[in-house]
């Protein structure tokens, strides 16, 4: 991935970032806030020789510096623990003790800290003295040789132990801070490995990568077409209305040399919304001055006559096995001019009709009498019909519904065109939300005319 590439996830998903940032940084809020306040204390020890002569300070000096490291080490000793037991008359184990006390040997010193974290400040402070004490004792009897009364290295406390009513942890600004940067961390990789695993066609950018065929139209996503799903129930300068005159504008430049055109509208799977695109483009076109015939080829699912309003008793199937001729089931849809071939009865064997010299002489028929023909087919992955279709006619329009068909669907249903030689006249992406500018002309913001009689223009 690129770099515009990472941009585009946050743009997409931004949302879910800064969801992930908030509950993470609220999740350490919470982790703070339950927390117990632990409070520190500590005391420093000297420790040096007894060495007066000059040749032996230095000697000495290097032989404390040895053993403070060894005095660190005996600060977690069960022995010490136990003597700091006994002296504070704390009740507590040793174990215990010895897990809230540290040591370190300030570098390139003989000097020796130690540390009490405990959830008393008072007793922190207390724990740190009695630990300070007892070492200075446990040092001397440890380094007292035997049969004497002076121990020739000896530690002394240089700093009582410390009092600080400043808790050490929890520290809720560091934690908030590490939590906000881990949520926007772990929300951006979640981001990306969804965008990776995501394969739906979601822009025009996706359909790009699949194919160079060009992208006629985005149709804008409109809620109210279950109720209206024609466009001659909805006004004129509607977004929908309007991605549908784009997609009409650019229908017209395809094969341009050509005055009459037959074009297979389908979709790879069902359910993208191929009918409806089919149907309203057809209004569209009618609408615009061309004469325009719309064929419900789809001889499985057949739904255009429904939408439309249409009688479907009579149709399509009717004239491919001879009985009737094909001026005979021709409709009109008297709000847009529009003629219509509904699908008839629907056949047991539908890909035998379409494959047949009637369907030839039917769309040959169609191409001398109209300027464009749609021709209305099933989606090409379940079935053949619609690559069939396809090239028999002058290309075909596949209909892409955004955020549901994969990348993959859209690879396969171009191959299935491909390998019956069929043009793939271009695309259209349905269902485009009406604020995804970079999707393409389908803004979904309308230009209606204003209703005041002194409008300002």
């Amino acid at each position: 991935m690129e770099l515009r590439d990472y941009l585009r996830v946050v743009r997409r998903r931004w949302i879910s970032i800064l969801m992930m940032a908030i509950a993470v940084t609220a999740a350490a809020g919470a982790f703070t806030a339950l927390q117990t306040p632990q409070y520190a204390s500590t005391a420093r020890l000297f420790v040096t020789t007894a060495q007066t002569d000059d040749s032996q300070l230095l000697q000495g000096g290097q032989f404390s510096a040895q053993r403070v490291k060894s005095y660190a080490d005996l600060i977690t000793s069960r022995e010490l623990a136990q003597r700091v037991i006994t002296d504070t008359g704390i009740e507590v184990k040793a174990a215990d003790l010895t897990s809230h006390v540290t040591a370190q040997a300030v570098l390139d010193t003989v000097n020796l800290d130690i540390t009490v974290t405990d959830a008393d400040a008072h007793r922190a402070q207390l724990i740190a003295q009695s630990y300070a004490e007892q070492l200075t004792d446990l040092v001397r009897e440890l380094e007292t040789p035997a049969g004497q009364t002076d121990a020739p290295i000896k530690a002394t406390i240089v700093d009582d132990a410390s009092l600080s009513e400043v808790p050490v942890s929890p520290k809720p600004v560091r934690n908030l801070g590490l939590g906000l940067v881990v949520g926007l961390m772990l929300g951006f990789g979640i981001a990306v490995l969804r965008e990776v695993l995501d394969t739906r066609v979601k822009s025009l950018d996706d359909v790009a990568e699949i194919t160079d065929a060009p992208t006629l139209g985005t149709i804008v996503y409109d809620a109210s077409a279950v109720k209206s799903p024609l466009l001659t129930q909805v006004p004129s300068h509607s977004p929908r209305a309007e991605s549908f005159r784009v997609l009409r504008t650019n229908l017209q430049f395809v094969d341009v040399d050509s005055k009459q055109k037959v074009f297979v509208v389908s979709s790879a799977v069902p359910g993208e919304g191929k009918t409806s695109t089919a149907v309203n483009l057809a209004i569209s076109l009618a609408q615009g001055g061309n004469r325009t015939l719309l064929v419900e080829a789809d001889l499985r699912r057949p739904m255009a006559a429904k939408r439309l309003g249409m009688d479907e008793a009579v149709g399509l199937t009717s004239v491919l096995v001879g009985k009737i001729k094909a001026e005979d089931v021709t409709q009109t849809h008297e709000e847009s001019g529009l003629r219509f071939v509904a699908s008839g009865p629907i056949p047991p064997n539908p890909a035998e009709l379409i494959q047949s010299h009637a369907m030839e002489d039917f769309l040959a028929h169609a191409r001398d009498e109209y300027d464009v023909v749609l021709v209305d087919a099933p989606p090409l992955l379940p079935v053949t019909d619609a690559a069939l279709l396809a090239a028999k006619a002058d290309g075909a329009l596949v209909v892409l519904s955004h955020g549901k068909v994969t990348r993959e669907q859209v690879r396969l249903s171009i191959e299935r065109l491909a390998q019956v030689d069929a043009h793939l006249a271009g695309l259209v992406l349905n269902k485009v939300p009406a604020k995804g500018k970079s999707y393409g002309y389908g803004y979904g913001y309308g230009y209606a005319p204003d209703a005041g009689p002194a409008a300002e223009r």
